[in-house]
């Protein structure tokens, strides 16, 4: 009996583990949807004499932040 509830505690908290981790990939690809707007908001802006050429390029540093930290799969997720 005690085996069986190992076995049972093991899946549960591989169970958990993969929930976490699929949690913490929606964070990443949200943060990275959000970055992505920020961007085009700034170039829009920048283009259309609103904006200025420095936030476009904070933005876009920002983003590649993002992607050097956590992968471009956001970018492929549409």
């Amino acid at each position: 009996m005690a085996g069986f509830l190992d076995r049972a505690k093991e899946q549960a908290q591989s169970a958990l583990n993969q929930g976490k981790q699929k949690v913490d990939e929606v964070q990443q690809q949200r943060a990275g949807n959000e970055l992505l707007k920020r961007l085009g908001a700034a170039y829009y802006a920048e283009r259309r004499g609103s904006g200025t050429p420095d936030a476009t390029q904070q933005a876009l540093t920002a983003l590649e932040a993002h992607i050097t930290a956590h992968g471009d799969a956001f970018l492929h997720s549409t």
